[in-house]
Order: C-alpha cells, then structure tokens, then sequence
C-alpha cells in the first residue's frame, strides 16, 4: 500500500482532480463529503464531529471516525489520525478558498504536523508545502515562485530563481519573498534556521496528472 494518503477538506472544491488509485487511503473531513459526492469519489474514512450531518447516513464502506473535540480544526485532527495509521505524506485538497480564517488555521495544523507527516496542499491556484532545509524543485521553469517565512527564516540562500538570495533572512513581519520567478528548470532554495513555505502559483500539476 502506498504510504502516501489522499486528504480532502471543505474548502474551495478543487477543478483539477488527483488520481485517487495512487493513494494508499482517501480520507475527508464531513463538510467535504457532498462535493465528493459530486465528484464520483468515495472516500475510505470521513472525520468530524458530524454536528450537521448524520453519521448513520453514509454508506457502511466508508470508516467513520467522529473527533467531537471543539479545541481543534478538523484538519488538525484528520491528520492526527492519519498519522496514527501509518502515512509519512499527505497531499492535500480543499485546505484554502471559502472562510480565509481556516486557510490560516490550516497552515498552523501543518506547522504543528510538519515534523512527523510530509504535507503538501493542492488549490486551484497553486501548490504550497512546508520546506526542508534543503530543497530542489524541477519542471517549474517560467512559474511563479513564492517564499513565505513562517514566522522568520535565516540564511536563505536560492539557486535558479530571477531574484536569488544568498544568505538573507526573510520576515513575516519585513520582508517577505513573494512572486519570484522561475529562471532555470532546476532550482535550489537553503536555510539554516526558521520555518518557510514554498508556493508554486498555477503549476502544471505534473505528479496529479501522471
């Protein structure tokens, strides 16, 4: 079974859809069940707190996991059980869009998760992950890269973008790296201390597509 899990959450629906048979598991938060629906996907585990939906309602197949705690976002609990389940990645749908106040409450959960689970989001926009301190993208060349530190990052040092750094620091409350550009087909971003996200605005999508 791949170790790579699908997750979708009640956001902005996504246009571009994944090829679901190259996850081990489908899992979705219950707000996103009615466009799965739509979108002919049944997914392996539903979790929530089904506070406006009923449980009961959804087909015996599917793995129903109710997280009633109110202290936590949804996707901050869907991963936890993923995690417990035995997936090191996740790629997920759904996470920005609709109520901007849980774009930034998902991009917290991912902080907190970072360490124990590779998370990538997929939006129909972009594509945006938490970095390591070293990195190598390829087949982006020409796109719009983004680099946002969370909340600082320290000695960024960048290869094959237009606007490169070399050993710079980057601030949420600063300066910022937003819409570089891609220059080269290969490109390298390092750091040594802090957290940063990687954007890839409107990317072709190469591993959904494949």
């Amino acid at each position: 079974m791949s170790k790579k899990a699908l997750l979708f959450l009640n956001g902005e629906v996504p246009t571009i859809i994944p090829i679901v048979e190259n996850y081990g598991k489908v899992f979705c938060t219950d707000g996103a069940f009615h466009y799965l629906e739509k979108l002919n996907i049944q997914p392996d585990v539903i979790a929530g707190d089904f506070d406006s939906v009923n449980p009961n309602d959804f087909p015996e197949t599917i793995e129903i996991i109710q997280t009633p705690d109110q202290n936590d976002t949804d996707f901050a609990k869907t991963l936890a059980i993923i995690i417990s389940k035995g997936f090191d990645a996740v790629d997920v749908f759904g996470a920005s869009g609709q109520q901007q106040d849980h774009f930034i409450g998902n991009l917290n959960a991912a902080f907190r998760f970072k360490n124990q689970i590779k998370i990538t989001f997929y939006d129909n926009y972009s594509t945006y992950f938490f970095a390591d301190k070293k990195t190598t993208l390829t087949g982006y060349y020409d796109q719009t890269i983004s680099l946002l530190p969370f909340p600082e990052c320290k000695n960024i040092v960048t290869k094959g973008l237009k606007y490169p750094l070399y050993k710079e620091d980057l601030n949420l409350l600063s300066r910022i790296g937003t819409r570089n550009k891609a220059d080269d087909d290969s490109i390298e971003i390092e750091f040594s201390e802090g957290d940063l996200i990687i954007f890839i605005i409107n990317p072709d999508y190469p591993i959904l597509l494949a």
